[in-house]
């Protein structure tokens, strides 16, 4: 058995970061009675100012988180899910998933625009090929323009007027208390989220059963259910980040799941849907991906994202 003491969480140093780490800290202390101590780490993808998509994929944010859970320096990760790379990890295990925030992207655009109130050509900043080649289907015109940084980062672009608007996820809008920026959320039939996204993944080392038992005192098992089938389908395409890959699964009742793979200008977009119970959430994955790439996902996956800049 574990002995009291307190559990070192690891997290990236943004706000964002920062906040859903705190998040699970509580919830993990008032579900065990650990005290949880915040390590921040430096990763990669915080100081590199390059694209996502030159720089390695989503998976540039879990590294370090990794590297310092190998080493000893914290004794669990906490990862925004939609970061996280759909492939096992040697000497990583996931430990729990906690109940899913709003998986759905939004718009703050000034003074409460909506996406049909933006001029034409209206320049919108995103660093996700998924929603850039969405947007692009609703509105041929716009320009998806590349940005990286923070969502304060973000936001300030918009206030200053070098973008007419941006697209980030609900829910870490949320946690850093900027809800009340939001002036449109899409459905997931106007824009189909990550996968994965609005959860969060909470990590430890390998043949730690004890620590694993503990920590999924805070998993939610109809969000488990779910992102297991949509990182299935996500693992079966072997797509990464600067694939535009959507996913959308929840369970009522049954397990149903969305699933899209689109062309980077948004032109051709392939979709699948299906059901399972939850014990088959894995197969709904691969069975969905199957079906996409017998549409031919596969060349739109390996079709290198035009220049939006």
């Amino acid at each position: 058995m574990m002995n009291p003491r307190t559990l070192r969480l690891g997290s990236r140093k943004s706000p964002m970061a920062i906040a859903q780490s705190r998040q699970v800290a509580r919830m993990i202390t008032e579900r065990t009675g650990f005290e949880v101590q915040i390590v921040a780490v430096t990763t990669l993808g915080d100081v590199s100012r390059a694209q996502l998509t030159q720089i390695g994929g989503t998976g540039v944010f879990a590294g370090a988180l990794r590297e310092a859970l190998l080493g000893g320096q914290v004794d669990l990760a906490v990862h925004s899910l939609k970061d996280l790379p759909a492939g096992p990890a040697g000497g990583i295990a996931l430990a729990a998933v906690p109940p899913r925030d709003d998986p759905r992207d939004a718009l703050v655009a000034r003074n409460g625009a909506k996406l049909a109130d933006l001029p034409p050509g209206a320049r919108i900043g995103t660093g996700s090929p998924r929603r850039a080649a969405q947007l692009l289907a609703l509105r041929g015109d716009l320009r998806c323009i590349p940005i990286r940084g923070n969502a304060d980062t973000r936001l300030a672009k918009v206030d200053s007027g070098e973008l007419d608007a941006v697209v980030l996820a609900c829910a870490g809008l949320v946690r850093i208390e900027h809800g009340a920026a939001i002036t449109q959320v899409f459905e997931p039939g106007e824009m189909l989220p990550a996968p994965g996204q609005g959860a969060l993944a909470i990590e430890c080392r390998a043949g730690q059963p004890d620590l694993a038992a503990l920590l999924g005192a805070v998993s939610d098992p109809a969000t488990t259910a779910a992102v297991t089938a949509e990182r299935s389908l996500l693992e079966a395409l072997a797509a990464g980040c600067s694939s535009p890959v959507a996913a959308y699964a929840e369970r009522a009742g049954q397990l149903r799941m969305l699933a899209a793979v689109m062309s980077a200008d948004g032109r051709r977009v392939l979709r699948a849907h299906g059901s399972a119970q939850g014990d088959g959430a894995s197969k709904l994955g691969r069975d969905l991906a199957a079906e996409l790439l017998r549409s031919g996902a596969r060349d739109l996956i390996a079709a290198r994202p035009h220049d939006e800049g």
